[in-house]
C-alpha cells in the first residue's frame, strides 16, 4: 500500500476556503482506497510555520496512485489551488 501525504499553506488567509474547495475535488476521484482533506488544527512548537491543510490518501499500488493523478478532478484541483498556495510538501511511502 502507498500512503500519500501532502501539506499546503495559503499565500493569503482570504483564500483558505477556495483552497479547501479545490482540494475537496480530489475526494470525488474513485482511484483510491481511502482519501481525506483536513484543516490543520495544531501548531508544532518546534516549527516556525504550520500547514493550513493536510491531504492524505491510501492507494493499493503505484499504478492506482498514477491513475488518481490522471483523473480530470486532479488536474482541475491543481488549476484552482496552485495559484493560491504558498507551500506544498508531498511525501509517499510504502506501508506494510
Amino acid at each position: 500500500m502507498i500512503r500519500h501525504i501532502v501539506f499546503f499553506t495559503a499565500k493569503r488567509k482570504e483564500d483558505l476556503q477556495a483552497i479547501y474547495d479545490g482540494l475537496s475535488l480530489l475526494k470525488e476521484i474513485p482511484d483510491c482506497l481511502h482519501f481525506e482533506v483536513g484543516v490543520n488544527t495544531r501548531e508544532d512548537p518546534i516549527s516556525q510555520s504550520k500547514p493550513d491543510f493536510v491531504v492524505y490518501g491510501e492507494f493499493e499500488s503505484d499504478a492506482q496512485l498514477t491513475a488518481f493523478k490522471q483523473h480530470v478532478n486532479y488536474q482541475r484541483s491543481i488549476e484552482l489551488v496552485r495559484p493560491l498556495r504558498d507551500m506544498r510538501i508531498a511525501a509517499d511511502f510504502d506501508a506494510a
